[in-house]
């Protein structure tokens, strides 16, 4: 498995190598020792999933905050998205800034999101599914969110992105500038 960073720290991309034949391919989507290997001791304690039938759905950009933050490792089963997280921890010399990565089932990519960032993505296809494994349970009163369409975060998102394919929640996130702090750098 290959592991690249990002110019924002503690961000990771996992690239599975495929072992393929005529039959297909066979390839290894998590391996404890290797993720701990680059992104510390953590522990996955839930996984998601959720289809959107339309291309161009927008969902996100979400976090959760204490006592119940969650890292997402993040990958494409079906269709294909664009994957974004941007980085909310205060103090940090990347705050506000954003990486994103077109995932699919075919390159096998896949994100780890930290705790500290915000999470959300655009489907580049119809009846896209994304899972994700994340290491604290959903907790609705640290469910939190970050406006799609923060001019000052400015993601590049793809040209079919609909903000009408919007939850009700996500019409109504804060700007990073109106986030209270949630998470501080630290070396």
């Amino acid at each position: 498995m290959l592991v690249k960073s990002f110019e924002i720290s503690d961000l990771k991309l996992f690239i599975p190598r495929h072992i393929g034949d005529e039959r297909g391919y066979f390839a290894e989507t998590f391996r404890a020792d290797i993720f701990g290997e680059h992104c510390g001791d953590f522990t996955f304690v839930q996984d998601n999933e959720s289809l959107s039938a339309k291309a161009g759905t927008v969902r996100g950009l979400h976090f959760q905050s204490e006592p119940h933050v969650q890292g997402k490792l993040v990958r494409c089963t079906a269709g294909a998205l664009f994957d974004v997280a941007v980085d909310i921890r205060r103090g940090s010399p990347t705050y506000g800034r954003w990486v994103g990565e077109t995932l699919t089932p075919e390159n096998g990519k896949q994100i780890w999101v930290p705790p500290g960032f915000a999470h959300g993505f655009c489907t580049l296809e119809p009846n896209t599914v994304i899972g994700y494994k994340v290491t604290g349970y959903y907790s609705a009163e640290c469910d939190k969110g970050l406006a799609w369409d923060d001019p000052t975060i400015a993601v590049a998102w793809p040209d079919i992105a609909d903000p009408d394919t919007l939850s009700p929640k996500d019409r109504k996130q804060p700007l990073l500038s109106d986030l209270p702090v949630y998470f501080r750098w630290s070396e």
